[in-house]
């Protein structure tokens, strides 16, 4: 098996470059409107929320924000195949702007546009986020009527272009088989609160990269993708960043293709490329030996498993695992700048 990677520096608000059509999932996080550090990237694609902000009116710079972003999700909606799937990881954000306090709802004016644009909303995921705050709490103490909850997550939300994608050739249905998860994945991932990324070990980028960025997981992508996608599927990032979504396509046996504004990210992409080989093999290893300890702890429960994986020979829960197997990343290949492939071998543990 084979893969190809492509990174592009540009706007996403205009994807000329990707036919329409041509993404089958759309795994992203954009930046956060209301959030300062995205003040500056904002202003300079619409100065007058630079404006806004100056004069204190949190709430037209708040709108005239997301209607930048909402050029990028049109976007999206025309290079997404009919069937697709689109994850987006935002966070809704509290802010003062001169003394005006507030909350403002990323999420809830994220679906607002995404359902006008034509995509269909599926359930979606609260991952709650680790933090080192001292306090559950925001503003004055023990007085009633003056404190406020501390935001510890954010949402998944995720859209589906048209109807449910259906897999009509022998070869669709093949591919769709063999990237089958774990019967135990299953029951852990598709919960609508993720609790256990804490700890998660990154692995990728630096730290200066990643804090500029505002990076998500790796396993958070990762996982996403092995839900959500089949082998040679392609997935688009158009807030690449420092490429944690690409790194889950390597890992994962999964096309991408990434767009990033931001070209100075470019040595960190390139790092976390390289990086992703190595998370590639420990991931699929990692996921065979849980497999195995789950098999092991279920047969000591005397708890039978009818059914046996075809490819690695030990049992497994249902008869949709039988024909799963797990490919690990073992070679790159550079084509030209931005642009590479990478080779697969069966994993084993």
């Amino acid at each position: 098996m084979q893969t190809t990677h492509q990174v592009f520096f540009g706007d996403a608000r205009r994807l000329d470059h990707l036919a329409d059509g041509s993404a089958d999932l759309i795994v992203t996080s954009p930046p956060y409107p209301m959030i300062e550090m995205w003040d500056a990237a904002f202003a300079h694609l619409n100065p007058t929320i630079a404006g806004a902000l100056e004069h204190g009116d949190g709430g037209r710079a708040f709108e005239l924000m997301h209607m930048e972003l909402d050029q990028v999700w049109r976007e999206c909606f025309r290079v997404l195949r009919p069937g697709g799937l689109a994850c987006i990881n935002i966070g809704d954000t509290v802010r003062n702007i001169g003394d005006d306090f507030r909350m403002y709802s990323n999420h809830a004016r994220l679906i607002q546009v995404m359902l006008a644009t034509g995509f269909v909303q599926l359930p979606d995921i609260l991952w709650r986020k680790p933090t080192n705050a001292p306090n559950k709490f925001m503003g004055s103490g023990m007085l009633p009527a003056g404190a406020y909850v501390t935001y510890e997550h954010e949402y998944i939300l995720i859209f589906r272009k048209g109807e449910k994608r259906v897999f009509n050739t022998l070869e669709e249905k093949r591919l769709r088989r063999e990237s089958a998860y774990f019967w135990e994945e299953r029951n852990r991932w598709f919960s609508d609160m993720w609790t256990d990324l804490k700890g998660t070990g990154q692995g990728l980028a630096d730290r200066a990269g990643r804090d500029r960025s505002a990076a998500y997981p790796f396993e958070l992508a990762y996982r996403l993708l092995c839900m959500h996608s089949v082998y040679g599927d392609r997935v688009l990032d158009p807030f690449l960043g420092t490429g944690t979504t690409m790194a889950a396509a390597i890992a994962s046996g999964r096309h991408s293709v990434g767009v990033e504004s931001d070209e100075d990210l470019g040595g960190v992409i390139h790092e976390t490329m390289n990086q992703a080989l190595r998370l590639g093999r420990q991931r699929a290893a990692a996921r065979l030996a849980a497999h195995r300890e789950f098999v092991a702890a279920r047969c000591a429960e005397g708890k039978e498993m009818k059914h046996r994986n075809t490819t690695y020979g030990f049992p497994v829960v249902t008869a949709q695992e039988t024909d799963l197997v797990l490919y690990a990343p073992e070679s790159p290949k550079r084509i030209s700048s931005g642009n590479f492939t990478v080779n697969y071998a069966i994993a084993s543990d």
